[in-house]
C-alpha cells in the first residue's frame, strides 16, 4: 500500500467521507466514537485506523497504520531500522523530524509532510500520517479534488 504524502494511503485520500471509504474497501471491522465525537473505522485486514473529523463534517483527516506492505518512496517501513528508513527519506530532502520518547517507544514527527513514524527497539511499529493545514489555517482536502 503506497503512502502518498500530503494526501492519504493507497485510494484513501484526506477529505472522503464514511460513504466513500466503505464503496473502496468495504464495512469496517470495528466503528466507533472517540472522546472528540470523531468516527473511528478500523480495518484489521488492512491494519489501518481511520479517523474522520466530527467538526470537518467527517471527513477523514487521520489515519494510522501497521501493515507490513506500507511503502514511502517505494520502500516498505514497517519493521525496517529507523535509521534506514530516515536515509532513505533524506534521498527524498525529508530530514526534519522531532523526536519524542514513551517508554519503549520513540516516536520521529515531521511537520510539513504531518506524518509520525512510531518505533519500538528501533524498528518502526506504526505509521501515522495527517491531513496538511494550508496557509489559511484550513485542512488541505484532497478528495474530489481535480
Amino acid at each position: 500500500m503506497k503512502i502518498n504524502l500530503k494526501s492519504g494511503i493507497d485510494k484513501l485520500l484526506f477529505g472522503m467521507k464514511q460513504k466513500d471509504v466503505i464503496a473502496d474497501y468495504g464495512k469496517p471491522s470495528k466503528e466507533y466514537k472517540d472522546e472528540d465525537d470523531n468516527l473511528i473505522l478500523v480495518y484489521n485486514t488492512l491494519k489501518m485506523r481511520l479517523t474522520f473529523y466530527q467538526d470537518e463534517e467527517f471527513k477523514l483527516g487521520y489515519i494510522v497504520a501497521s501493515s507490513p506492505n506500507l511503502e514511502l518512496f517505494g520502500n516498505k517501513i514497517i519493521g525496517k531500522k529507523i535509521a534506514d528508513v530516515k536515509k532513505d527519506l533524506a534521498k527524498s530532502s525529508i530530514i526534519k523530524f522531532t523526536q519524542e520518547e514513551f517508554d519503549t517507544f520513540e516516536n520521529y514527527f515531521n511537520e510539513e509532510n504531518w506524518i509520525i513514524f512510531q518505533t519500538e527497539f528501533d524498528e518502526v511499529v506504526k505509521f501515522e500520517i495527517g491531513a496538511i493545514i494550508n496557509q489559511k489555517d484550513e485542512f488541505d482536502w484532497k478528495f474530489g479534488k481535480k
